[in-house]
C-alpha cells in the first residue's frame, strides 16, 4: 500500500512536473498542516512547535543535527522537524491486541509506511515461533532473555551493538560501557554508512574527525561552498543561515549533480513580513552540476586555478599560513601543476570556465566556509575528496579564525555525539586508558566490527545476538536481501524502537522488541524529572528535556532499558547501573571524567544553549603526527562510464526522514505519488528509447562482478548530467552489494552504484 492507503495499481497515477516555487514558505506550511490534520495533531503539534530547540526547557528536535539559533528565535524549526516530532506524538498505538490480530508473516506484506503508521509500540513484546506472533513480555523477562544469549556466547565479539544517530550522549556512555564491558568493539553505528569518510579525513589532515566552524562562523563569512547537500530536505533550518548570508553579500556556490530547491531561493517561514509578501530570498550565486563523483576533480580545479594566480599574484595564496601550519604543500602544488585542465575537466564533467568561476569566488573572499554531505562521502574515494576540501582551505588559510573552515553536514540529530561518547569500532587507545581508569574495568583494544563488518559477521554465524538500538537496520544498510539474511541468521535480534518497522518482522531466532520513550516525553526516574543532551553538528552540546506524557506507562528510557541489559548480561559489573539511572547526573559526572571536553559538564550543559566542545583545530593546534596540518596527495580517480553504464546515487524524497517515508511525494522534485522511480538525463533516456514513466529494469555490477537487479521502476527525466541517475533509498538499498564499499572509509557505496538501465524486460 502506499503512504495514503491506496495500491500502487490503483487510482492515482504518477505525476512529475517541474518544482518552481521558492524552498519551504506557504509550500513547507502548507504541507505541515495537512501533516497535522492527518495525524489529529492541531493541538499537540501546535505546542511541540513551541517547545522544539529552545533553551528554556524544551527538547531538541530528533530530526537533523543543524544547531539552535543563537538570537533567540522563537520558531527555530522546519517543516520536516514537526513532521518527525507529530510522527512520534501519534495517538495511534500498537499494543498486544495488534499483534495477536496479525501474524509476523502477515505483517511482512505491509508497506514501510503502513508499519510505521500503527502508532507507537506500548509494551516489550517477544517472538513466538510457534504462532509466527509477537506475544507480551515482562521486562525483566526480556532482560533475563538479553543477558542468557550474551552470557552463553563463546567470545563476546559474537555479539554487535548498532546505534542509530538518535541515542543521547548519556545513553550512548552506557550502551558503549555495556558493549566494552562485556569485552567487545563491535559498535556499528549509522556514521559508518554516512560520515565516517569525513571523520578519517580530517583526522587526517587536522586532527580531529569533525569540523571547525560553529554557526557564528557561518553568520560572518564571505563565501559558502555547498557541496553534495539537499539543505531544503536534509537540514531544512540551513535555509535561514543561506538567506542571511545573501542578504549580508556572501557569495553561495552549489556543488550538486542535481540542482535541489535550496539552491535557488527560499522564503523561511519564521520570517512572517517575507511570508505575507510572497518575497524569495536567493540562496545561490552560483549553481555547479558535476557528475556523480567528480567533486575531487573539481576541487582540484579550484586549487589549481589558485596556484597559477600565485605566479602572478602572491595574495592568491596564504603563504605565512602554509609555512608556519602546514606539510606537504610543496608535493600538492607539483599534483596539481601535474593534473591536466583536460583530466580535470572530463573527470568532473564541468567546464574550465565554470572552475574558474567559482575559484575566482574562493580568492576573492577573505574567509570561506566548506560544507558537504552525503554527496561526497558516499563513494570509493570519499576520504580523498574530503581531504582535497581541506587542501583547498589550506591554501588561503581559511582553518582556525572567525568564519572559515570545514563544515560536515550530519543528518540524524546525535551522530556525532554517539562519536564523541564512545561509539566507535576503532576507539582511540587514549579514549580507553581514561575510560579503563575512571570505570574500573579492562577494555578491549582490538578493533571492532563496523556495519559492513556485522552484516558480514551475521551471515556467517560470527555474530549471533545483534542489539539495534533506534534506527530502522534492516532497511537502511546496503544489499538489502543480505542484511535479511544475516539478521535472520543469528540467534537474538533485539530491537529498541517508538515504532513498529521493517527490522522487527526481519529477525533472529529468538527476537525482542523493546519500546523506548522518544524525545518529546517525559522521563521521570527515581531521582526526578530526567533530561539527556545531544551534540549539534557544530560540537555544541545542549539538553533536551520532553514535554508530553509517555504513550504507554510501560515505556523505558533507552538509559533505563541499556541499563537493565547490561545487570542481566554482567551481574558481576561494579558498574553502578541502577544508580546512574536514578540520576542522569552521576552518568555526566562520570562523563566529565572520561571524554575529552566534558569537564564539568553537569554545570556547563545547563547554561543556555549549552557549551561547544573544545577543538583545537580550531585554534590552529594540528593533533597530526607532523603537529601540523596536512596536505594530501591524492590522485584523481577515474569516475568516467564504460560499455553504456550510468553511475547511480540512492537519496532520500523530502517527504521522507532516514528510513521514515511520509509519502509517496516528493514537492521539492516535482513528483507525485511514485516511489519506484529512476531519474535519468532526458538524453541518456532517448538514446536507451526510454519515454517519461516507462518501466525500466535497473541492474547493478558489484566490484566482485555480481549483479543486482531492480524490476518495473519508472524513469522520470531530469536535470541530472549524462551518465548519472539518482533514485530513492532504501527502495534502491538492494544495488548495492555488501562487497561495494569504500576501501578508504569502508563506507557503502550508496552513491556510487554503477548500473545499466533498460526498457522492461516483457512479462512473461
Amino acid at each position: 500500500m502506499t503512504a495514503d492507503g491506496e495500491a500502487r495499481s490503483g487510482r492515482k497515477a504518477p505525476e512529475s512536473s517541474p518544482y518552481r516555487h521558492p524552498a519551504a514558505g506557504w509550500g513547507a506550511a502548507k504541507s505541515v498542516g495537512q501533516f497535522l490534520a492527518r495525524e489529529r495533531s492541531l493541538v499537540s503539534g501546535t505546542r511541540a512547535i513551541q517547545r522544539m530547540n529552545h533553551e528554556d526547557g524544551g527538547f531538541d528536535c530528533p530530526g537533523c543535527a543543524w544547531p539552535d539559533d543563537r538570537k533567540g528565535l522563537h520558531l527555530d524549526i522546519c517543516e520536516n522537524g514537526i513532521k518527525h516530532v507529530t510522527w512520534e506524538m501519534t495517538r495511534k498505538r500498537v499494543d498486544r491486541d495488534f499483534f495477536a490480530a496479525h501474524t509476523v508473516t502477515e505483517l511482512e506484506e505491509w508497506s514501510d509506511f503502513d508499519l510505521e503508521n500503527q502508532g507507537r509500540l506500548t509494551e516489550p513484546m517477544v517472538y513466538d515461533q510457534a504462532s509466527d506472533r509477537y506475544v507480551p513480555i515482562a521486562w525483566d523477562d526480556a532482560f533475563a532473555v538479553v543477558g542468557q544469549a550474551l552470557r552463553s556466547l563463546d567470545d563476546p565479539d559474537q555479539a554487535s551493538f548498532y546505534t542509530s544517530g538518535r541515542l543521547s550522549n548519556e545513553g550512548t556512555f552506557l550502551y558503549q560501557l555495556l558493549a566494552r564491558e562485556l569485552g567487545t568493539n563491535n559498535l556499528p553505528d549509522c556514521s559508518n554508512m554516512c560520515h565516517e569518510a569525513s571523520g578519517r579525513a580530517l583526522q587526517a589532515s587536522i586532527g580531529t574527525g569533525k569540523g571547525t566552524v560553529d554557526i557564528n562562523d557561518w553568520q560572518a563569512t564571505d563565501a559558502l561552498f555547498v557541496f553534495g547537500v539537499n539543505a531544503a530536505s536534509n537540514a531544512p533550518r540551513m535555509l535561514t543561515a543561506l538567506a542571511e548570508a545573501y542578504r549580508r553579500g556572501t557569495q553561495i556556490v552549489h556543488v550538486n549533480p542535481m540542482v535541489e530547491a535550496a539552491a535557488r531561493d527560499t522564503i523561511v517561514p519564521h520570517e512572517f513580513v517575507e511570508m505575507a509578501r510572497f518575497h524569495a530570498t536567493p540562496t545561490s550565486t552560483l549553481n555547479l552540476q558535476p557528475r556523480i563523483g567528480g567533486d575531487m576533480a573539481l576541487l582540484r580545479g579550484m586549487a589549481k586555478a589558485l596556484l597559477e594566480a600565485s605566479r602572478t599574484d602572491p595574495e592568491a595564496l596564504d603563504s605565512d599560513f602554509i609555512e608556519r601550519y602546514t606539510h606537504g604543500g610543496a608535493a600538492y602544488r607539483a599534483l596539481c601543476e601535474e593534473t591536466s585542465w583536460e583530466t580535470i575537466e572530463q573527470q568532473s564533467g564541468v567546464a574550465q570556465q565554470d572552475i574558474l568561476k567559482a575559484a575566482g569566488i574562493y580568492r576573492a573572499a577573505d574567509r570561506c566556509i566548506i560544507s558537504w554531505c552525503l554527496g561526497l562521502t558516499q563513494h570509493e574515494h570519499g576520504v580523498d575528496t574530503v581531504r582535497e576540501i581541506v587542501n583547498l582551505l589550506l591554501l588561503r588559510g581559511n582553518i582556525g579564525r572567525e568564519g572559515a573552515g570545514p563544515s560536515p553536514v550530519r543528518g540524524h540529530s546525535n551522530v556525532q555525539g554517539n562519536r564523541t561518547c564512545g561509539i566507535d569500532h576503532r576507539p582511540a587507545p587514549a579514549f580507553l586508558d581514561r575510560l579503563e581508569e575512571v570505570c574500573n574495568f579492562a577494555p578491549p583494544r582490538a578493533h571492532g566490527l563496523d556495519t559492513v563488518g556485522t552484516i558480514e559477521a551475521m551471515n556467517s554465524g560470527r555474530v549471533k545476538v545483534f542489539v539495534g538500538m533506534g534506527g530502522n537496520f534492516a532497511l537502511a544498510a546496503p544489499d538489502t536481501p543480505y542484511t535479511y539474511a544475516g539478521l535472520r541468521n543469528c540467534d537474538l535480534t533485539v530491537q529498541v524502537s517508538t515504532k513498529l518497522n521493517r527490522s522487527h518482522l526481519v529477525h533472529g531466532r529468538q527476537a525482542l522488541i523493546l519500546p523506548c520513550l522518544g524525545r518529546t516525553e517525559k522521563d521521570h526516574q527515581r531521582g526526578g524529572l530526567q533530561s539527556v543532551s545531544v551534540e549539534d553538528a557544530m560540537s555544541m552540546v545542549h539538553l533536551s528535556v520532553g514535554m508530553k506524557r509517555p504513550a504507554s506507562p510501560e515505556l523505558k528510557s533507552e538509559p533505563a532499558i541499556i541499563a537493565g541489559m547490561a545487570q542481566a548480561a554482567l551481574p558481576d559489573s561494579a558498574t553502578p547501573w541502577g544508580a546512574y539511572v536514578d540520576d542522569y547526573d552521576r552518568i555526566r559526572d562520570t562523563m566529565a571524567q572520561v571524554l575529552d571536553g566534558f569537564d564539568d559538564f553537569n554545570r556547563r550543559v545547563r547554561r543556555p544553549l549549552g557549551f561547544r566542545i573544545h577543538q583545537p583545530a580550531r585554534e590552529r593546534i594540528f593533533l597530526t603526527r607532523s603537529g601540523r596540518a596536512e596536505f594530501s596527495h591524492a590522485g584523481l580517480p577515474d569516475v568516467l562510464n564504460v560499455n553504456g553504464t550510468l553511475t547511480l546515487a540512492t537519496i532520500r524524497s523530502h517527504d521522507q526522514w532516514n528510513t521514515t517515508i511520509y509519502s509517496d511525494n516528493d514537492r521539492y522534485r516535482g513528483i507525485k505519488n511514485l516511489r519506484t522511480l529512476v531519474f535519468m538525463n532526458a538524453e541518456d533516456m532517448r538514446e536507451r528509447g526510454i519515454g517519461k514513466f516507462d518501466p525500466v529494469d535497473i541492474v547493478s555490477t558489484a566490484k566482485d562482478g555480481s549483479n543486482r537487479r531492480l524490476d518495473g521502476f519508472l524513469a522520470v527525466p531530469y536535470d541530472i548530467p549524462r551518465g548519472c541517475a539518482a533514485g530513492y533509498m532504501p527502495e534502491m538499498n538492494v544495488l548495492c552489494a555488501i562487497s561495494d564499499y569504500s576501501t578508504q572509509s569502508d563506507q557503502p557505496l550508496m552513491k556510487h552504484v554503477k548500473v545499466t538501465v533498460a526498457p522492461a524486460s516483457p512479462a512473461l
